[in-house]
């Protein structure tokens, strides 16, 4: 069986490659430029049994999100990959497909799985040439096959892959081994250990002509079905195709147990939070604040800009900010914050990630007891907010802060907005959202 998705400015059929995309298709971003027809194979049938959880690892989720989803984002945001085959188990299937519509992934064929690797990739091989009814599709010129559970693969390592299995027949990932192969007897004794120096761990991703891979396929026996694992071998053996090894980046890991998981979440954590936007509300007093945290959390290494409002060029941000800071002065209601959420509502930005808004309360009245009248109903308008914008994947924050005129107490007061801002935006802890911080 085989699902497919897209919409009316996508190929009916993400396996199908239409006469204007059959022809020169040219990415130009650093030095990537693929002028053929190129197509993923993500097998996501396996159980996990490793990582001790029920639920299989490449379903996992983290912030919110299925692990797969992130790994088919990985190639969405790649423009010379056309389609990107998913397979899966049969009790998979609706799953797999909530989580195409729910994250408006696109490009998507998802095909079942097979009893073993080797069946399920073959099955997502053969689903790009041939449809569920026997009908022909144009096959790509060059197929990438990839593991679901390695979601950080970057589009410059994607292309050498693509290119060198294009001009040699197979091409593959390799890293260092990072400990000694041994073997051992039958009794448990070491028999010979391997010289670590002369060989080489194969790794995702592999990329393939695909009359290379499919005609290895159909040649295979059925103990390569049943026990075998390494598609650059089947190209060697079946096809006399040898494969250019290029040693890939750290970054290719698989998520295998559980503590990766944590791992992966934090890698996604560190790359959403090195940036910021201050909103000022075009306030003097506020853009004070706001360039002085520019300064303070720039040395805490996070890029800030400092804008007035969302309206005009500014909304630009929220198609490329995770982070807002809204700074407002002796402000008894929420009002910036709201407007804010609306704005990122409209543009869906936390579809793919949590987005962060932190609330600085900026008082600058000199009556302490008048700005504590005023701030009495702030802490449950805020949990009302907070609680209401995290079902919507946003996570909102409240820092208070009193203004002072010795200049020694404003520079800590604005290092620790400084520092509380950051560890939020980094930790992005759904426990705190709602709360107001003293700073």
């Amino acid at each position: 069986m085989q699902e497919e998705t897209g919409d009316m400015d996508r190929p009916v059929e993400p396996g199908h490659f239409s006469a204007s995309e059959a022809r020169l298709d040219k990415h130009i971003a650093g030095l990537c430029i693929v002028d053929f027809p190129v197509a993923v194979v993500l097998p996501a049938g396996g159980s996990g049994e490793r990582t001790g959880l029920l639920t299989p690892k490449q379903f996992c989720t983290f912030l919110n999100r299925p692990l797969i989803s992130y790994t088919i984002q990985t190639f969405e945001r790649v423009p010379w990959i056309q389609s990107i085959v998913v397979v899966v188990a049969k009790e998979s299937l609706d799953l797999m497909m909530d989580i195409i519509h729910r994250f408006h992934h696109r490009k998507v064929l998802v095909v079942h799985g097979g009893s073993t690797r080797h069946r399920s990739i073959f099955n997502g091989v053969r689903a790009l040439s041939e449809g569920e009814d026997g009908t022909a599709r144009v096959k790509p010129k060059v197929v990438i096959i990839h593991d679901a559970v390695r979601p950080f693969v970057e589009e410059d390592f994607l292309h050498k892959i693509t290119m060198a299995a294009k001009e040699q027949g197979a091409a593959g990932a390799i890293r260092p081994l990072v400990s000694t192969v041994i073997a051992t007897t039958l009794e448990g004794y070491l028999d010979h250990s391997l010289e670590r120096t002369k060989y080489r761990a194969s790794e995702m991703p592999q990329g393939f002509i695909y009359d290379v891979i499919y005609q290895a396929y159909q040649r295979c026996s059925e103990s390569d079905f049943e026990f075998g694992t390494e598609c650059l071998h089947l190209a060697l053996q079946y096809c006399g195709t040898n494969a250019k090894l290029i040693e890939g980046p750290p970054t290719l890991w698989k998520v295998t147990y559980k503590r990766d998981l944590a791992a992966a979440e934090s890698i996604v954590k560190e790359t959403l939070s090195r940036s910021a936007c201050v909103i000022t509300g075009g306030s003097a007093q506020a853009t004070e604040l706001a360039n002085a945290l520019q300064r303070s959390m720039g040395a805490l290494d996070m890029e800030v800009d400092v804008i007035s409002d969302l309206i005009g060029d500014n909304a630009k941000s929220l198609s490329k900010e995770w982070n807002f800071i809204q700074v407002s002065v002796n402000n008894s209601c929420l009002s910036e914050v709201g407007k804010t959420l609306s704005a990122l509502e409209v543009a869906d930005r936390a579809l793919l990630h949590p987005v962060v808004i932190i609330w600085v309360d900026l008082n600058v009245s000199e009556d302490d007891s008048s700005a504590s009248e005023a701030m009495g109903g702030e802490p449950a308008a805020m949990m009302e907010i907070a609680t209401g914008a995290k079902l919507g994947n946003i996570l909102v924050y409240g820092i208070q802060l009193h203004h002072s005129k010795e200049a020694t107490l404003w520079g800590r007061s604005v290092e620790r907005v400084a520092q509380m801002s950051c560890a939020l935006i980094r930790d992005r802890s759904p426990a705190l959202t709602g709360q107001l911080l003293q700073a």
